[in-house]
């Protein structure tokens, strides 16, 4: 009887990512390991889990485990601060999509069990994805606004109406206690504030929030890469080269904020296309699979 827990002492040790076969495997994860809805994209995943510190990306056939400097439960902004610094969580996703488009492996009598009809779906999202990707890009101003002034304002108070659903019960109806009725009502009245705000202010609140996390990040990897290479072991000379243009971007928001909003936009724009390319890609293959088989 083995578990994956009993693989994973050189992570102890300085090692910074053990890759263990699932044959290896005999015992299922036990109740400490926890999925994780939210990580940053790694090409292969099929799902993440947590245990602590400990951070495990499934794969087909093998185990993919490292260990965070800091749990995200515990400590959730120096998680993102340093293991998942923005230009990371950016830099990953674009790799992960493009890897997205170039999969050619899978298990074909699954796919066309389980997605028989679904390529239709993932071409025409990617098509619309493409689409949206492509407009935001060439209109990244106006994107921003429609973000701020509509899309955000909507998801505040769709999370309020959420929030407020939760604190009822409806057999026999009654409000649960615990106030979360109160506080959805709270988060759907800040959503509708959220309409009036003026675009000035969401672009100085988002910024604000950038350079805070772009400094927060060098810093805090600078000083790790002050104490050897030992301190980072997953990789000392990319992690310098965040910290570096973590505060390159840190400083360029003071010097030029529009410039920069806009590289965002953009940013965003191209993340959308290539994951609307990634499904419609995928989408073509499986018909392709279909009609073969």
């Amino acid at each position: 009887m083995t578990t994956l827990d009993e693989f994973l002492g050189p992570l102890n040790d300085g090692v910074w990512e053990v890759i263990v076969p699932k044959e290896s495997v005999t015992e299922p994860l036990d109740a400490g390991w926890v999925k994780s809805p939210i990580n940053v994209p790694t090409p292969g995943t099929i799902a993440s889990y947590r245990k602590g510190q400990y951070h495990v990306h499934e794969q087909q056939a093998e185990w993919h485990v490292h260990l965070d400097n800091h749990d995200p439960k515990v400590h959730p902004y120096l998680h993102l601060i340093d293991d998942a610094p923005l230009l990371l969580m950016i830099g990953d996703t674009v790799i992960t999509l493009i890897a997205g488009t170039r999969k050619k492996t899978g298990n074909e009598k699954e796919i066309l069990e389980d997605q028989k009809r679904s390529w239709k779906e993932q071409v025409l999202i990617g098509i619309l994805l493409m689409l949206v990707g492509i407009f935001i890009v060439v209109n990244p101003m106006l994107s921003f606004k429609g973000l701020m002034n509509l899309l955000v304002p909507l998801a505040i108070i769709s999370l309020g109406i959420i929030t407020a659903g939760q604190g009822i019960a409806f057999s026999p109806f009654r409000v649960l206690p615990g106030s979360l009725l109160y506080h959805g009502i709270g988060i759907m009245v800040a959503g509708i504030f959220a309409f009036y705000l003026p675009l000035a202010l969401w672009i100085v609140v988002l910024l604000g929030i950038l350079a805070l996390w772009m400094f927060a990040s060098a810093i805090i990897l600078l000083i790790r890469a002050g104490k050897g290479r030992a301190a980072i072991p997953e990789g000392f000379t990319s992690r310098v080269l965040i910290a570096v243009l973590s505060l390159g971007i840190g400083v360029l928001i003071f010097i030029d904020p529009v410039s920069v909003l806009l590289t965002l936009m953009a940013i965003v724009g191209v993340i959308a296309l290539l994951l609307g390319l990634m499904l419609s890609v995928n989408g073509f293959r499986l018909r392709t699979r279909m009609v073969r088989a």
